[in-house]
């Protein structure tokens, strides 16, 4: 039996069972590219960039895998001129198996200085609206005709707030936040029986760069990700980058992952990178890894130009 087969009955019996027992946790996408996709899980980073920011990013995981997670996002976030506000948009299509959400946010930030070397503090607030869509119909069942499978889940909206800190100077970042807060039920039929819940996901990031020579800069960065009834996803990634232009680098996903990651600067506001995910599960045995790509654009202002891209 293909493996593929056996995934979509897993799926299928994953959601036949959220229609009567209780989901403890549901996990946001996950990105290798973190580092630059920073807004779609921290507020706070809106307009941190000191430019119009345009960033683009598509995700395939596990290749070959008939109904595997594929993500899409886009986000625009911008400083707010004279004054030390940011404001950030983005959308976010996420699909797996026959689940659909969409996701659009509002992030607003406010930028402290602390000190002459230029570091600063940044506090943000989120606002998102989610629309979830599930077509049971496309399920092969095992038993026809479940009454709990019988109406497809077409665009349940649910509302949600968010939250975060971020700290930066010139070659450091640190950042800590919550982008949903409320706990919404989920796949809720109107039944007696129980729902999935949405829980909350907790984010702590933080990265450094080192100028080991006029040509040679190394980062190193991590993401630690915390939800409730999931285990703990910890994300380690090397990056170096020669002549302010490319970007090599190597990621490792705790128990899940190794990564491969490269990017480039084609002009001082156009950045694109890719990388592929090999997974170190027995899940491995049957796809052919992920795949992200993403381009970044920026425009600057005569006041926010730098001399060289900031490596993060």
């Amino acid at each position: 039996m293909k493996f593929s087969h056996i995934f979509n009955k897993v799926l299928a019996g994953v959601l036949l069972s959220l229609g009567c027992t209780k989901m403890h946790a549901q996990q946001d996408p996950q990105y290798t590219h973190y580092m630059y996709n920073t807004i779609n899980i921290n507020p706070a980073y809106a307009g941190s960039r000191g430019a119009l920011s345009i960033f683009g990013l598509h995700r395939t995981q596990w290749v070959g895998l008939e109904g595997a997670p594929r993500t899409n996002s886009f986000s625009i976030n911008t400083p707010l001129r004279n004054s030390k506000l940011g404001l950030g948009v983005s959308f976010v299509n996420d699909r797996l198996g026959v689940t659909e959400e969409n996701t659009i946010s509002v992030d607003l930030s406010y930028t402290i200085d602390l000190n002459r070397q230029g570091s600063k503090l940044s506090f943000g607030v989120k606002g998102s609206a989610n629309m979830l869509n599930v077509e049971y119909s496309r399920l092969k069942q095992s038993t026809p005709g479940d009454p709990l499978l019988a109406v497809d889940i077409d665009n349940q909206f649910s509302p949600n707030i968010g939250a975060g800190i971020y700290w930066h100077n010139g070659k450091s970042y640190a950042g800590l936040s919550v982008p949903n807060f409320l706990e919404n039920k989920r796949f809720d039929n109107g039944s007696i029986y129980s729902s999935m819940n949405q829980r909350m996901n907790f984010y702590l990031m933080g990265g450094h760069v080192f100028e080991l020579n006029p040509t040679l800069k190394f980062k190193p960065a991590a993401l630690l990700k915390v939800t409730e009834g999931a285990p703990l996803q910890a994300d380690v990634t090397v990056n170096f980058l020669i002549h302010d232009k490319l970007t090599l680098g190597a990621a490792y996903r705790w128990d899940a992952a190794w990564s491969g990651l490269i990017g480039y600067q084609i002009t001082d506001g156009l950045f694109i990178g890719y990388s592929y995910d090999a997974e170190t599960t027995k899940l491995g045995r049957y796809n052919n890894g992920s795949h992200e790509v993403f381009m970044r654009f920026e425009l600057f202002n005569r006041y926010s130009r730098v001399n060289s891209p900031r490596f993060y």
